[in-house]
């Protein structure tokens, strides 16, 4: 099995004893050497695991003191099922194409610090790093809310996070995304960091809103060309099976 499929099976357990109220909110988690020993797999297997859990906002790892297993988010209704990953995307832009612009204007440099720390992070073109990859992302995204010095639009930005990362369709669209293009991802950040840097709020707002375009067109490229491969399996399945009716 790979390290990829490994790590994601061992977040699924954890995510199911945590689900059963093994682990309730509010408990901590068991150190990484027992959470080893019980899935039969390496402790860096394990952080890989934990880090991918933190992304999704299941648990919060804090350094120093252990891994606590976070509150349940509340799906809210039957409505959140209807969300898809472009009304998502297109939510992000226009908050968080605002967002920037205010942070730009109250940003200090050690969050310009944390911002380029992040982007480092993201830069990585290794399988195994992905989950930190995409933890990276969201703290960039959720500094630059923070920096806006906006309780409320911080709180938006946090929340549009969640619908990214836990409804399970979104998720899918935007991982497919994200393992196509990591180096335009890095160089989008970069811009929006170097806008930020300068204390540029409408160059801020412009490169934000030109990485949620970008992103958009991309999520666009990737599902038309799923639902081809769709169609070319139905036909390719059809015409075997009808030419081997016609073939008896």
């Amino acid at each position: 099995m790979s390290d990829k499929r490994l790590y994601n099976t061992v977040a699924r357990s954890i995510l199911d004893l945590i689900e059963k109220g093994i682990y309730p909110a509010g408990s901590r988690l068991p150190a990484e050497r027992s959470l080893a020993e019980q899935f039969n797999v390496s402790r860096v297997t394990v952080r890989q695991a934990l880090v991918a859990l933190q992304a999704r906002g299941k648990i919060d790892i804090k350094t120093g003191s252990g891994v606590y297993v976070l509150e349940a988010s509340d799906p809210g209704n039957e409505n959140l099922s209807r969300i898809n990953a472009f009304e998502v995307t297109e939510a992000r832009s226009l908050f968080e194409s605002e967002v920037a612009a205010l942070a730009a204007l109250n940003i200090t440099d050690e969050e310009l610090d944390e911002l380029s720390g992040y982007i480092e992070k993201m830069a990585t073109n290794n399988p195994d790093d992905e989950a930190a990859a995409e933890l990276a992302d969201r703290d960039f995204h959720l500094t630059i809310a923070a920096a806006s010095r906006n309780s409320a639009a911080r709180h938006i930005v946090e929340l549009l996070w969640k619908l990214r990362t836990e409804l399970p369709k979104v998720k899918e669209v935007y991982d497919s995304v994200c393992l196509e293009d990591t180096s335009q991802r890095g160089d989008e950040h970069m811009e929006i960091y170097i806008a930020l840097r300068n204390r540029d709020p409408a160059a801020a707002r412009m490169a934000m809103r030109r990485h949620f375009a970008r992103l958009l067109e991309s999520m666009l490229d990737i599902t038309e060309e799923q639902a081809l491969e769709r169609i070319r399996k139905q036909a390719s399945e059809s015409r075997h099976r009808f030419l081997k009716a016609v073939n008896i």
